[in-house]
């Protein structure tokens, strides 16, 4: 009994978290619910097991799928979670990837507790992945296919059986009389991994008959490189690392283009962004080499590399906020919890404003959070008070300087990126500038008193 052993032996030297199965109803999943709840009631195993289906609503079918996991579960005594999602199509991801991740997403959702989430993979789909992973040009990462652990939010996703193979799977459920649905898109040889399923696979096997023993070999032969290509970057990473999201050019310039790639992509893998092209990562070389007085930017997916002199930063891809405007009332006295706070535009956070606070200013970088509290004179009455993020380029004294000097030029005296420039938020009386939120308050509206003063808290995401 491979499959059982194979179980009782992963399983027994692990902690007793709960134990999430990925059950879809198809002979995999069903083998793998009917071995471990076995387990279960022999007293094998002590873990906690919830099956947990997921309704992606692409087939015909899925309702009857739901009812069949219902009924299955019910006769093997496991308790049992659907979750329905809805899977919609996006530019640059094939349908297929987008449900595996509605699906692991659905799945993280199960259990608030440190769980593994255990999936019915085997030796043949180690073999098909592999062999997508070929057909794209992988590299050891994506030849490395499918790891037996890997870590998915705050639990562990895990694939027991991948020294299992397809026929051991159709033998143990055949032994044990169970029954399990079919999808019938797995006759679909337009998907990839169906066409090597069906039509390729088999002949390769035919020709060479321990060929998924020996691609499963190879798979982790990639593995094993890809954790030393790991452990090098990660030492890059720490010696050209100037924030978590910022990386200095003059060491950049100092790695080889093989060193250089593998970092950019360890950095980016590190932020769950999408991998570059080879083109993209021959783009990212030549912005190290730009004049320093460039800022450049190439884009990746949804996230952006830009340049600021000597550094590089990882960025969202922003919406335009220059026509934000938002109106407030300052002479409130009691500025109350509702009209304390002004919600910013595309993920910039909060303002929050109070009479009479204290001054205080914790200090970070513009990428990790807080800013600085500003605290500013109270607006004269009938004052119209705003807060936007364009400007007219006025002349104004910030704070800590002795004589004024156009708003463009004091942005660039505060090293702020040119993209930052434009999602700093504003505070006019009237037509004045007030403060630049985060970074200056003009001296003309400097408090007196702390009686007659607004904090102003900038609380970014």
């Amino acid at each position: 009994m491979a499959i059982i052993s194979t179980l009782k032996a992963f399983f027994l030297s692990k902690p007793n978290h709960p134990i999430i199965i990925a059950y879809s109803g198809g002979i995999d999943s069903q083998v793998l619910l009917h071995a471990l709840s076995r387990l279960k009631q022999e007293n094998t195993l002590s873990n906690k097991i919830i099956a947990c289906h997921v309704n992606h609503g692409l087939s015909d079918n899925a309702l009857n799928w739901q009812s069949f996991a219902k009924a299955q579960c019910k006769l093997f005594n496991v308790e049992l979670a659907v979750c329905e999602v809805n899977v919609k199509e996006k530019a640059q991801h094939s349908l297929e990837a987008l449900a595996r991740d509605a699906r692991y997403e659905a799945l993280c959702k199960v259990c608030n507790q440190h769980s593994y989430i255990v999936t019915g993979h085997h030796c043949d789909d180690q073999v098909e992945t592999f062999l997508l992973a070929l057909k794209r040009g992988s590299g050891l990462k994506g030849l490395a296919a499918m790891a037996e652990k890997t870590p998915l939010e705050q639990h562990l996703l895990v694939r027991p059986l991948l020294a299992i193979t397809r026929a051991q799977i159709n033998a143990y459920a055949i032994e044990h009389q169970l029954n399990w649905v079919e999808d019938e898109s797995n006759q679909d040889t337009s998907f990839d991994r169906n066409f090597l399923r069906q039509d390729i696979i088999p002949q390769l096997i035919n020709r060479w008959g321990s060929f998924n023993q020996t691609v499963n070999r190879s798979a982790a032969h990639c593995a094993q490189g890809q954790l030393l290509l790991d452990e090098l970057a990660e030492q890059d990473l720490a010696a050209c690392r100037e924030s978590n999201l910022c990386l200095r050019v003059t060491v950049l310039k100092t790695f080889s283009v093989a060193r250089f790639n593998n970092l950019i992509r360890y950095f980016l893998s590190f932020h769950n962004a999408l991998m570059p092209t080879t083109q993209q990562l021959e783009q990212l070389r030549r912005q190290i080499t730009a004049d320093s007085d460039k800022s450049p930017q190439v884009k990746l997916g949804n996230a952006y590399f830009r340049r600021y002199k000597d550094l590089f930063y990882l960025t969202n891809d922003f919406d335009d906020v220059s026509h934000w405007v938002a109106a407030l009332d300052l002479n409130n006295t009691s500025l109350s919890d509702k009209t304390n706070v002004v919600n910013l535009p595309d993920h910039l956070g909060n303002l929050y404003f109070s009479h009479g606070a204290s001054i205080s200013e914790p200090i970070k970088g513009f990428d990790e959070g807080v800013t600085k509290v500003l605290q500013v004179a109270v607006p004269t009455a009938g004052q119209k008070v705003t807060i936007k993020f364009c400007h007219d380029n006025p002349k104004c004294l910030p704070d800590y300087r002795q004589h004024s000097r156009s708003l463009k030029k004091v942005l660039q005296e505060l090293n702020l990126p040119p993209w930052q420039r434009k999602r700093t938020p504003f505070l006019y009386y009237d037509d004045q500038l007030v403060a630049a939120i985060g970074h200056f308050v003009c001296q003309e509206f400097l408090a007196n008193n702390a009686e007659q003063s607004i904090s102003i808290d900038w609380q970014q995401n």
